[in-house]
């Protein structure tokens, strides 16, 4: 049975694509935060092809204290993948990580602990 391990997740975008042989692919980067207050961006190519949705230690591309630089690292590999996409012909009109879209639930995990 497939696991759902989505708890903790502020933001998340999703990007098709297609793998070098061309077969689709999907790219899922997310923000999430961890106990300790650990900022955690990850990113995976074709997860919903695994038997579970727990990331996996490679998947994480930046852990960090401050909520910008977990912005800053997680809109640098939104932009790398949507070049990646735009060379390829593909059009993407995904939007950047925002401050505006974490607060919001942040303020709601911290005043109602």
């Amino acid at each position: 049975m497939r696991r759902s391990s989505r708890e903790g997740r502020y933001a998340e975008r999703t990007l098709a694509g297609v793998d070098d042989v061309g077969e689709e692919e999907r790219i899922v980067i997310w923000i999430e935060r961890r106990s300790g207050a650990l900022w955690v961006v990850g990113r995976t190519v074709n997860s919903h092809l695994r038997e579970s949705d727990e990331p996996r230690a490679d998947d994480s591309v930046f852990e960090g204290y401050e909520l910008e630089d977990a912005l800053d690292r997680a809109n640098e590999a939104l932009e790398d993948d949507v070049s990646v996409l735009e060379r390829d012909g593909r059009e993407s009109d995904v939007k950047p990580f925002t401050r505006k879209e974490v607060l919001p639930l942040l303020e709601r995990w911290f005043f109602n602990r």
